[in-house]
């Protein structure tokens, strides 16, 4: 298959790099456009009053793997390597794998996400892939679990154009229990600002947060399955998660409700 391969943690970040030659290792026809540098949590950003530019990168993936690295936010990439860098479209495309995991709410903020979520937008399938640790470096499970959903995915397409987003947790390949298609989540943090003073006497804020995951609300009133777990709770067995999800954020239990209101 014809593959896009992007990610949010930049062009010489060891999870795209295994994941690039592992599957074009496999056969696969593959391209990589991702960003030029870290842009994690940069959500569905887009350069709109600045150039983006695009440079061809070698001597870092497979000898087939074309590559460029690309100023632009990882939505960005995928945008404008389906209109401007490739000559016809993948038929999927692939983020990651991200250094860190992307679970429940967490996605809204996720640049690995949203560089997928822009594929479906395109009318592509696609695919997040993340690494449910921020130090380990064996990213070759989530690397080889690919190879696997990509020929399940050959064999029962799927139905509809959406976006499988993957975490996968960080243990022994012999560890992983299994895999098992889940809902979203949520994750919930109570934000800490730490403030700071910088060498010129100037005040500035880190952004950091303690995680409540436990602490938040289950649905919040959704209509949601319950016989569906979510990747928050899963992922704690060590089981892959696949959660599909799609870019139309509409709240349907809301619609008809809403639509009773009377406005002068």
């Amino acid at each position: 298959m014809k593959l896009l391969i992007c990610n949010d943690d930049g062009i010489y970040a060891l999870g795209i790099r295994t994941l690039a030659d592992t599957l074009a290792a496999a056969g696969h026809e593959v391209a990589v456009v991702c960003p030029d540098r870290e842009r994690s949590a940069t959500g569905h950003g887009l350069t709109l009053h600045q150039p983006i530019r695009a440079e061809l990168v070698e001597s870092v993936f497979h000898p087939s793997i074309k590559a460029w690295a690309c100023s632009g936010t990882p939505a960005d990439c995928v945008k404008l390597a389906l209109w401007a860098l490739l000559d016809s479209p993948p038929d999927f495309v692939l983020s990651g794998i991200n250094q860190g995991a992307n679970l429940g709410t967490d996605i809204l903020y996720s640049g690995t996400v949203s560089a997928a979520m822009e594929g479906i937008i395109e009318g592509i399938p696609s695919v997040a892939l993340s690494l449910t640790s921020f130090t380990s470096k064996e990213f070759q499970p989530a690397a080889t679990f690919a190879i696997h959903l990509l020929e399940q995915l050959k064999s029962h397409p799927l139905p509809e154009v959406m976006l499988l987003n993957v975490n996968i947790p960080a243990v022994e390949l012999a560890e992983i229990a299994g895999v098992k298609i889940t809902r979203q989540g949520i994750r919930r943090y109570v934000d800490v600002f730490e403030k700071r003073v910088d060498p010129r006497g100037k005040t500035y804020y880190w952004l950091a947060g303690e995680l409540l995951e436990d602490l938040a609300p289950a649905e919040q009133g959704l209509n949601l399955p319950q016989d569906i777990p979510t990747d928050v709770e899963v992922i704690r067995h060590n089981f892959i998660t696949i959660t599909p999800l799609h870019y139309n954020l509409t709240y349907l239990d809301a619609l008809h409700p809403l639509s009773e209101w009377k406005f002068d």
